[in-house]
């Protein structure tokens, strides 16, 4: 799935709308529920030497919060990663060009349901 794609996606569905909180990562964009104000989701562009990849160049993640179980079977799972900055028990990071367009509404979809609470 390409980072466009699932911006316009996240704030056609969620009806939420993009925040970028950090100047020194502009592009590093945000989405909270609009009740709590609880993250989401998080879209990313991260250097793969900083993900423990070999290469130079960038990956595009997104970074969900799922229960506990389904991240530690998913971690296992080619195209996922411990979650970049976050709480590695409850979130993770999502490949974007490794993983399934359907999969990772899913995984959206389970993110933010959970964070409704």
């Amino acid at each position: 799935m390409e980072r466009k794609e699932l911006l316009a996606y996240i704030e056609q569905k969620y009806q939420v709308q993009a925040e970028y909180l950090w100047q020194k990562f502009p592009t590093y964009a945000v989405f909270r529920q609009q009740a709590n104000r609880k993250w989401f989701a998080l879209v990313m562009t991260v250097p793969a030497a900083k993900l423990g990849l070999s290469g130079r160049g960038s990956e595009e993640l997104l970074n969900v919060k799922l229960d506990p179980e389904l991240v530690g079977l998913l971690k296992q799972t080619p195209g996922f990663l411990p979650a970049y900055h976050m709480n590695k028990a409850t979130w993770i990071s999502i490949r974007l060009k490794q993983i399934a367009a359907e999969q990772i509404k899913d995984l959206l979809a389970q993110s933010y349901d959970l964070t409704r609470k």
